[in-house]
């Protein structure tokens, strides 16, 4: 399963169109990024809030203490980024605090950490991610722009959520096959079992209702072999025993099953029988 899920990250990029340019010799900043996915709006979404909320930025770090920045907040708007105007669903993750987070042009002071997400629909099946990151600084307000990385990471990680959920579309999938395919097969044995039982239950041509209700009896009815049973509770072998079944005893078949027979009694008592201590009537 584990390999499964790290293969289909891998298989999503080469799948994804990036529209962001790539990294030259010298570092871009303030690009952000901006990239088509194959999936539907609302799986974008659901991977991007799960992102948003989980209080770590990707791609930065505070000095060189983490591998990243804890403590981030979603929020529904920060002053670090203008208001969004144009179309599309927008999400906000922010770090108020942040102690000169690594990546980010002319960084060293204490400010905040915005990370912007915009989800925007293309078609049915393909929709559209933006994001860009922000370091503003508090002693001087002023914006230090990123130079990708911080975009480049949380892009993977919404990347891996929606291999997960791709998944696990995959699994419930072939888990519904597996499921209609096995209620296929039921209803056809039940089917090819009620022919069968049509068949032995119809009555012949010339037999007479009192032949007809003889024959169905005797299909029905069983006598103990000359060794004795026992009536068990349940149909295997370590089940409790209810009683001794003398040799010659009759008893009806009410369930069949592969090995084992539900039985009553002549005395109207009810339990199983192993099928190779029953034989027919004579």
């Amino acid at each position: 399963m584990l390999r499964a899920i790290a293969c289909i990250p891998f298989l999503l990029v080469a799948a994804f169109p990036l529209g962001a340019a790539r990294k030259s010799t010298q570092e871009a900043y303030g690009q952000g990024l901006t990239v088509g996915i194959p999936v539907t709006e609302q799986e974008l979404v659901q991977a991007v809030q799960d992102v948003v909320a989980d209080g770590i930025i990707q791609g930065t770090k505070e000095y060189n203490k983490d591998e990243y920045v804890a403590g981030a907040e979603s929020v529904s708007s920060t002053p670090v980024f203008p208001r969004w105007s144009s179309p599309g669903q927008v999400f906000y993750k922010v770090r108020q605090n942040a102690l000169d987070p690594r990546n980010f042009k002319d960084s060293g002071d204490t400010g905040t950490l915005a990370v912007r997400y915009v989800v925007q629909h293309q078609d049915e099946k393909n929709t559209i991610l933006k994001i860009d990151a922000i370091f503003l600084d508090d002693p001087h307000r002023r914006a230090h722009l990123s130079n990708g990385s911080v975009e480049a990471a949380e892009y993977k990680d919404i990347q891996d959520h929606l291999a997960v959920t791709q998944l696990r579309k995959q699994q419930a999938a072939e888990d519904e096959q597996r499921h209609q395919q096995e209620l296929a097969a039921k209803e056809l044995e039940r089917k090819h079992k009620q022919q069968q039982l049509e068949v032995a239950t119809a009555q012949a041509p010339g037999e007479s209702l009192e032949q007809h209700v003889k024959r169905l009896r005797h299909e029905v009815e069983r006598v103990v072999r000359t060794s004795g049973a026992l009536l068990k509770s349940a149909p295997f072998r370590s089940a409790s025993s209810l009683k001794p079944l003398p040799a010659g005893a009759k008893v009806v078949i009410l369930i069949i099953s592969p090995y084992w027979y539900g039985v009553e009694t002549e005395a109207g008592e009810h339990g199983w029988i192993h099928r190779s201590q029953l034989e027919r009537l004579p």
